[in-house]
């Protein structure tokens, strides 16, 4: 178990519209301005937007994969932990922290967790 950065980034990658833009300690991942995630690499930690139940939800299930990030706007961020993580649920959470900030337009044509697994 566990993803590598470089497969989280494909993830990402297969994603429509995605964009990111890398500072000094992160990388952010937006589609249209809007965004849906973070890179750590020194941690080898991803943030995802996500709403806040499900936050809720993972941090209380597996407190040592997911924790708190912050909430705002009405949603919630968690920290995810990419060597305590499998490929497919990590897909799942990135593809709806893209979900929850994409056009409507995108939208339409989104992938499913199984096509950026495959990417």
């Amino acid at each position: 178990m566990g993803v590598e950065i470089t497969r989280f980034l494909r993830l990402v990658k297969a994603l429509p519209g995605a964009e990111h833009k890398t500072s000094t300690h992160y990388t952010a991942f937006s589609v249209h301005g809007k965004k849906f995630g973070y890179l750590w690499p020194r941690t080898s930690t991803v943030g995802l937007k996500q709403t806040i139940s499900e936050q809720l939800a993972l941090v209380a299930e597996r407190p040592d994969v997911f924790e708190v990030q912050f909430t705002t706007g009405g949603f919630g961020w968690v920290v995810v932990q990419l060597e305590k993580i499998d490929l497919d649920e990590l897909s799942e959470l990135v593809l709806e922290a893209w979900r929850l900030s994409a056009p409507e337009h995108l939208l339409a044509e989104h992938p499913t967790p199984t096509d950026l697994v495959e990417a």
